[in-house]
């Protein structure tokens, strides 16, 4: 969390989600799920193994990292920009915390080594990148971590789902125009579609994609 006036767009929307976990507990927010099934389901389509490298980019308060502790997997980092909800994530899971690398910050300024994950999971954090440079860095971010072979899983609001999320605007992609956007270096594997019932009864149209990384 930064200090003083925010300095750039990453700072503001890190004060914005740190604002929403320390105001309301985890499972009221519109995105919770105790499980995400679909995300899990295409995992292991993806032939999700114990020995994978994983990042959970936007991660947050997420169960996903719960789910995949059980499933044995030790090599799993957790990324987001908000330290209060990646401190949520820890709290209940308390001693097995870590085993998680915890990484607070922005992935589109992260430093990743080249090919350090096997997978990448993102659901609902491309969806708040809404400007032409921003959907370049992801793409561009996502293609030097992911290794050659590796997948990636990543959902967020369908076409006809909201236009907005915790007060910010979002873009809504079907699985084919997040493929688009990530370009040559990754295939189109598989599309799923998911309605989602938030904690307060509305329903939410998401669309995911199972891409592999060529």
């Amino acid at each position: 969390m930064t200090t003083g006036a925010p300095r750039n767009a990453a700072d503001l929307a890190a004060r914005h989600w740190e604002a929403v976990y320390r105001g309301k507990p985890s499972q009221g927010v519109s995105w919770y799920r105790p499980h995400l099934e679909m995300s899990l389901a295409l995992l292991r389509q993806a032939g999700l193994t114990p020995t994978q490298r994983i990042i959970d980019v936007g991660g947050g308060a997420s169960t996903l990292v719960d789910d995949l502790l059980s499933l044995g997997l030790r090599a799993i980092t957790v990324l987001d920009l908000s330290s209060a909800a990646l401190a949520v994530a820890r709290e209940r899971l308390g001693a097995q915390a870590d085993t998680v690398h915890w990484q607070v910050g922005d992935l589109l300024e992260v430093p990743f080594a080249q090919g350090a994950f096997d997978l990448w999971h993102d659901r609902a954090d491309l969806h708040f990148l809404t400007e032409p440079a921003q959907e370049r860095r992801y793409a561009a971010q996502l293609a030097h971590a992911l290794r050659p072979g590796g997948h990636a899983v990543i959902g967020g609001f369908a076409p006809d789902g909201p236009q907005r999320c915790s007060g910010l605007p979002v873009a809504r992609r079907s699985a084919s125009e997040i493929a688009a956007l990530l370009g040559p270096a990754f295939r189109l594997l598989d599309q799923r579609s998911e309605r989602h019932l938030t904690p307060a009864g509305t329903e939410q149209a998401f669309a995911y994609a199972l891409l592999q990384r060529r």
